[in-house]
């Protein structure tokens, strides 16, 4: 079967079995990829029209007690310069991007037991009290089903848990034996049954990863039928045990933001940082290849640098504003909008 025909299958919503996923990632040539970006991009034209949604970003803690290999806020990292920011803080953020057009505020932060579920339930109240037409996105990792439903009661909407990997030999040559993949998968299913709009989502060209690995991530995001998928290529971080493994490539990383857009047509889809790390022009490109949110950064300035997650982050010395500014010319450039909504999931 011809790729394009592999293609045109998953637009007509029929599932691709495994070794037809690992044909069309091992053989697409850069004018399949073309042909899906269009497709792709027609699509979500449909849906969301010529609007592009951005999320502000508050890294508010770089503690973690996770030791991932991939990592750069893992807790053995010894030249991590470690923060926390305060509630108030965290409101002073929100103030900004509300004023800038923000309408959904995303609290990120490493696994930080410091941080309890009394003190975000407080702070989902008081950003809902202080903004009741904004919605809140939680990215706070693994937690119990009872946490994620009081956080969820105290007024939460969505939150982001990034499966990275599918397969769980995979998952294992990622994280240490503390960590588990059925675990993982869990959190996501609770997520979903609670009622949050729920984001998964892995890295493109991780150590140790084939084309069977990504389809099994496909099959999983189908499967699960989030809200939202987030990826992104992998990106070295120097002082993790991946330091020196190959970055992930634009090209796949863009044709798969495609193929996800052609497979769950209404899904949320992110224009990563790690995107626009790897190429001047790669949140620009994102967009044209399906996407349909951005996500710049609300942190204040004086720890956006310490948030390293991988190396060369982009937009770490840039205030809000400015951030802004620049994601509204960027997007302007290439015939789309940035608008001042929630951007919820259209069903």
């Amino acid at each position: 079967m011809k790729l394009r025909e592999l293609i045109d299958k998953l637009e007509l919503e029929e599932v691709l079995r495994k070794n037809e996923w690992i044909t069309l990632l091992e053989e697409y040539t850069e004018e399949d990829a073309g042909y899906a970006a269009k497709k792709a991009r027609l699509i979500a034209d449909k849906i969301y029209g010529k609007e592009i949604y951005i999320r502000g970003l508050i890294e508010f803690t770089n503690y973690c007690k996770n030791d991932c290999y991939y990592c750069g806020i893992r807790r053995s990292n010894q030249n991590v310069d470690r923060y926390r920011l305060t509630r108030e803080q965290i409101l002073e953020c929100c103030d900004k991007g509300w004023e800038l057009g923000y309408r959904t505020f995303v609290l990120q932060g490493g696994e930080d037991g410091f941080y309890n579920d009394a003190w975000f339930e407080e702070t989902i109240v008081r950003i809902k009290e202080a903004y009741p037409e904004c919605a809140i996105t939680l990215s706070l990792g693994e937690r119990s089903r009872e946490s994620y439903q009081r956080l969820f009661d105290a007024g939460a909407d969505r939150y982001l848990l990034r499966h990275e990997t599918a397969n769980e030999l995979h998952y294992g040559k990622l994280h240490p034996e503390e960590l588990h993949l059925k675990n993982r998968k869990e959190c996501l299913w609770n997520l979903r049954e609670i009622g949050y709009q729920v984001g998964c989502g892995f890295m493109v060209g991780s150590p140790y990863q084939t084309s069977a690995e990504l389809a099994e991530d496909m099959e999983f995001i189908h499967q699960l039928k989030p809200h939202m998928v987030g990826i992104g290529p992998f990106i070295p971080q120097a002082d993790t045990p991946f330091a020196k493994e190959a970055q992930g490539t634009l090209s796949m990383t863009l044709f798969l933001v495609s193929l996800i857009r052609i497979m769950e047509k209404n899904v949320l889809l992110p224009a990563t940082t790690a995107l626009g790390t790897i190429d001047p022009k790669g949140r620009e490109l994102g967009i044209l290849a399906g996407a349909n949110v951005i996500m710049p950064n609300l942190s204040p300035v004086s720890v956006r640098e310490k948030y390293k997650l991988y190396d060369n982050k982009i937009c770490t010395g840039e205030e809000a504003a400015e951030c802004r500014a620049c994601i509204d010319r960027r997007i302007t450039s290439i015939g789309y909008n940035i608008v001042s909504k929630r951007g919820d999931y259209k069903v």
